[in-house]
């Protein structure tokens, strides 16, 4: 499974405008797209920030949507107001308990290390992080998408509601922190989001 996330670093005032355009817009015409396994969209009212995430059957078939999903891209980032980073991913690990509702709560950490530690990295997550997160209240989901190329993770947990991303910051720093250390990664960024559609469906891949 792949998955490309395009972050719009836009305008809070936006935020309820660009969910609702990739709701009514985007989300249809990016899933009916050959290969497409669905769509996702995590906001930050506060800061504007927004990451809509789309996840393949292939590289191919990513790659084959670029000449739809750049104009779609750009209306979005229009109407939010801010620039736009686009990422490609290879979604390494995917384990879920139960779907995260909309309205639900993720915390991402991104991370970067030397690329041959990468696969490290994804055994330890594996064996080490997923073990300890699904027992935290509220868990829904734990992925992990890298780049290996440039050395570079994401790993998402989702949860009921913001309150329970709250409640596990401090058992979440520590976890980060200890893992980085492990695996000789620097923590990049932090970001807690809303998550405002839910329709991210990569099977199981723990």
């Amino acid at each position: 499974m792949h998955a490309r996330s395009t972050t719009v670093r836009g305008s809070p005032e936006a935020v309820d405008q660009g969910i609702a355009m990739v709701r009514d817009e985007v989300l249809p015409q990016i899933t009916s797209m050959e290969g497409c396994a669905g769509l996702s969209m995590l906001v930050s009212r506060e800061s504007g920030q927004c990451i809509v995430t789309t996840s393949w059957e292939s590289l191919d078939a990513m790659h084959a949507t670029e000449q739809v999903a750049a104009p779609l891209r750009e209306r979005a980032s229009d109407l939010l107001g801010g620039a736009y980073e686009v990422d490609e991913w290879e979604v390494a690990v995917m384990h879920r308990a139960h779907h995260t509702p909309e309205g639900g709560a993720t915390r991402s950490t991104w991370l970067g290390m030397p690329p041959d530690q990468v696969d490290r990295a994804v055994d330890v997550f594996r064996m080490v992080v997923l073990e300890k997160v699904e027992q935290l209240d509220g868990f829904c989901s734990a992925l992990l998408m890298v780049d290996r190329d440039n050395g570079r993770l994401v790993a998402t947990v989702a949860f009921d509601d913001m309150s329970l991303v709250e409640a596990t910051r401090d058992t979440a720093r520590t976890l980060r922190t200890q893992i980085a250390d492990e695996v000789g990664a620097e923590i990049l960024d932090v970001q807690e989001h809303e998550v405002a559609i839910a329709h991210l469906h990569v099977p199981e891949m723990a």
